[in-house]
């Protein structure tokens, strides 16, 4: 009898944790609400935006107050686009392993655990991060407010 409780209590506690670790490792749909992953794909699709080099779509996703934190420094929307157009970084390739969305009435924050592989002034980098991105509702539209790279150690996890 001892033996089928205990079985039956790992049995719990592994569905438990199983559980809680597809929605901390997953960025598929399902694992979140419809706004969150809303904003996840948003953040999806301005990634591929900037590896396009599309200013102009993301022009128009840049809130016009927005402001970019990278590891050489922080500068205001139109300094980020000249960035991008001009390719001095250009954000080849971003893989996505991880994301955190929380929603406060008209701010969404996302947090990304990234792999971010970018041509800087001519040679490639690959750079594991935190971004962290914050988007305030417009009307019917979100606009990225901040964007801010942390770099981190390859252990680092985002907590849910």
């Amino acid at each position: 009898m001892k033996a089928l409780i205990l079985g039956l209590f790992l049995l719990l506690a592994g569905v438990q944790w199983s559980s809680a670790q597809s929605k901390q490792d997953s960025t598929s749909p399902g694992s979140y609400t419809k706004a969150e992953q809303e904003i996840i794909n948003l953040s999806k699709t301005k990634w591929q935006w900037m590896a396009d080099k599309n200013v102009d779509k993301l022009s128009s996703l840049f809130h016009d107050q927005s402001k970019f934190v990278h590891m050489s420094g922080t500068w205001k929307k139109i300094e980020e686009l000249d960035i991008i157009k001009t390719g001095s970084i250009w954000y080849k390739k971003t893989d996505v392993h991880d994301v955190a969305v929380e929603i406060v009435d008209d701010v969404a924050i996302a947090w990304s655990r990234i792999t971010l592989t970018a041509e800087v002034r001519g040679n490639d980098a690959v750079n594991q991060f935190t971004v962290t991105e914050v988007y305030k509702k417009q009307k019917s539209d979100w606009k990225l407010l901040v964007l801010t790279f942390s770099s981190v150690r390859y252990t680092h996890v985002i907590k849910h």
